[in-house]
């Protein structure tokens, strides 16, 4: 692409110039021909390049455009933010984060790329780990892109459009979209090659074997390659590396920096020196008693009506009701004695806080990518396809405790409480367990299944969004294809 110009030049320096919050000794303003020549400073490059990955642009957006198209959300209003189409399902072809995502993603992935093409393989073992990584954050990138931009797998990958696959950087290329196939093919090769030249010495900030084990594990459910999601998923749950954080612990899991949680496979860590205040994440889905954040993005009542199925459940604590206020200051009551729900345009607020208070401060957190929960639920989803029942069950049951669940709140294989089939017991914990970490519309989507949102919210009520609609994807970046005119746009309709 010819735009690549202005943003990968000089890619390098960038990266050194931001990445010192990630903890680990930066080099400062070095030109790219001199880090390219000098070996030295290749640890500095690739902390920046997972300081790209930190960048708002990214991060922000791969969090929301992952999540806010689900049915876990409820938008409380209009915004002049692009986030309003990535909810509404309004896609726009010049939509804002759709461009700062794509751009962001593709600095990434050619950062990436500088290096590789001058760490040589087999050098040490610590230019052998340095290419792993460099690797898997790629992989990540490309596979991030994928999702939003291209359909799901299940749906015909070797027509549908992906992203374009970039393994080299040329500032004068015009790539194609790839297919979806070829875009998930680079995906694996990449997390493949880059766990066997990878150990686990790096805590979960950064790249490691069972990372990039963890990530083939997700990338190969949403394949529908379930024996490969379940063996993968198996290595990390058994290798003894995580563990689970205990039911008391659950409630504060978000609170503190991932690299402080047992659970957490790999996250993107941000210090208070990284902390967006109103541009965070956490600012659309909670606002602090001081005032901090704009607190617009609610959990749905959908998602709610499941979570509320047993009070007794530790990830209640993730959602937060807001009280009106009477005149002395304290939670305003009915003639009931009941407290009196908050709402803002006839959406009761209830606060996510999966992304806020690290370390105390409101709009400070350090995003959870991939978590050990997940493993088991991808384990727990590739048995029921694959017909392992009772291995499923045991998966979901093993969340489920940890919860704080048992006896009758626990599932059997001879009695799902009422579900249909062992799958649809494992989509729904997953709902209940992973939500709002941008789970939850892909699961529907590449298990042909459409989102239905019959609760309050800025969307029209109620509003079907089927599997098969074009919608389900965002368009192309139209400032990119004015640079690039071998980018094809995604149907209209």
């Amino acid at each position: 692409m010819k735009h690549m110009s202005k943003y990968f030049a000089g890619l390098l320096l960038l990266s050194v110039a931001t990445s010192c919050s990630l903890k680990k000794d930066p080099y400062s303003a070095v030109p790219d021909d001199n880090i390219l020549k000098d070996e030295t400073k290749w640890p500095a490059a690739t902390i920046g390049n997972y300081a790209l990955l930190k960048e708002e642009n990214f991060t922000r957006n791969y969090f929301q455009m992952g999540e806010f198209p689900s049915d876990d959300v409820a938008l409380s209003g209009a915004t002049t933010d692009a986030l309003f189409y990535s909810y509404t399902y309004g896609h726009l072809t010049n939509q804002a984060n759709a461009l700062q995502i794509w751009r962001a993603g593709y600095k990434a992935i050619n950062g990436c790329n500088k290096l590789l093409e001058v760490m040589p393989e087999g050098k040490s073992d610590a230019v052998n780990k340095m290419i792993g990584e460099n690797l898997f954050i790629r992989a990540f990138v490309h596979f991030s892109l994928v999702r939003s931009f291209g359909r799901p797998y299940t749906q015909s990958p070797e027509t549908n459009l992906g992203v374009p696959v970039v393994t080299k950087f040329d500032i004068t290329a015009m790539p194609k979209r790839s297919t979806v196939k070829d875009v998930y093919a680079q995906v694996i090769t990449d997390l493949k090659k880059g766990k066997d030249l990878m150990d686990n010495s790096n805590t979960n900030s950064y790249a490691t074997k069972y990372g990039a084990m963890a990530l083939l594990a997700r990338v190969y459910l949403y394949m529908g390659k379930n024996d490969s999601a379940r063996i993968y998923a198996d290595s990390v749950i058994t290798s003894g590396q995580y563990t689970l954080v205990n039911t008391s612990d659950l409630p504060g899991y978000y609170t503190k920096t991932n690299e402080n949680n047992k659970e957490t496979i790999f996250a993107i860590h941000h210090t208070l020196q990284d902390d967006r205040t109103w541009a965070s994440i956490g600012s659309m889905y909670y606002m602090s008693p001081g005032g901090m954040g704009y607190g617009e993005m609610y959990a749905s009542q959908s998602y709610l009506d499941l979570l509320h199925k047993y009070p007794g459940d530790a990830r209640n604590s993730f959602v937060q009701a807001v009280y009106l206020k009477g005149a002395n200051g304290k939670d305003s009551v009915n003639a009931g004695g009941q407290k009196v729900m908050a709402s803002r345009n006839g959406v009761p607020k209830w606060y996510v806080l999966k992304y806020s208070n690290q370390d105390n401060v409101p709009t400070l957190s350090s995003p959870v990518v991939l978590r050990l929960a997940e493993m088991y639920l991808i384990r727990a989803e590739a048995n029921a396809k694959l017909s392992n029942n009772a291995a499923a069950i045991d998966d979901v049951n093993t969340i489920r405790k940890r919860a704080g669940l048992s006896g009758a709140a626990l599932f059997s294989v001879s009695d799902l409480h009422g579900y249909a089939s062992v799958l649809d017991v494992v989509l729904d914990e997953r709902r209940l367990e992973l939500a709002f970490e941008t789970h939850r519309v892909f699961d529907l989507f590449r298990n042909n299944r459409n989102v239905y949102r019959n609760y309050p919210g800025v969307q029209t009520n109620p509003q079907t969004v089927s599997y098969t609609d074009a919608r389900v994807v965002h368009f192309i970046p139209e400032q990119e294809i004015l640079l690039d005119p071998n980018l094809v746009q995604n149907p209209i309709q």
